[in-house]
């Protein structure tokens, strides 16, 4: 419990965040699934420093070039398409989950 003055307020280490919206149940978080054009890419990591949920990381194999591209570590990816617009050689993109799924199924 931390006071301040007349109020007092528990501090909750749990919580990442100190409120939450109302319209929390009815916000749709959309998905996303990374594709990666291995022989294009160069190894610069603009994708892995800058993506806002740290879904990839670099993989341990070697693509045409000689450089390690970068793999999809998680499903954390929110689509947010920073990945494609920071690579320089056009290497990777992103794609909604849910249009992914409904593609596999209908084939």
């Amino acid at each position: 419990m931390v006071n301040f003055g007349k109020t007092s307020v528990i501090k909750d280490i749990h919580m990442k965040y100190w409120r939450v919206p109302l319209d929390t149940e009815e916000i749709h978080v959309v998905r996303g699934k990374v594709y990666i054009i291995k022989d294009r890419c160069k190894g610069c990591g603009y994708c892995i420093e800058f993506c806002p949920r740290e879904a990839l990381e670099f993989s341990k194999e070697f693509n045409i070039k000689g450089y390690h591209p970068p793999v999809a570590k998680s499903d954390g990816c929110l689509n947010c398409h920073y990945c494609e617009l920071l690579c320089p050689e056009f290497a990777i993109y992103s794609v909604e989950a849910d249009a992914v799924q409904g593609v596999s199924q209908a084939e």
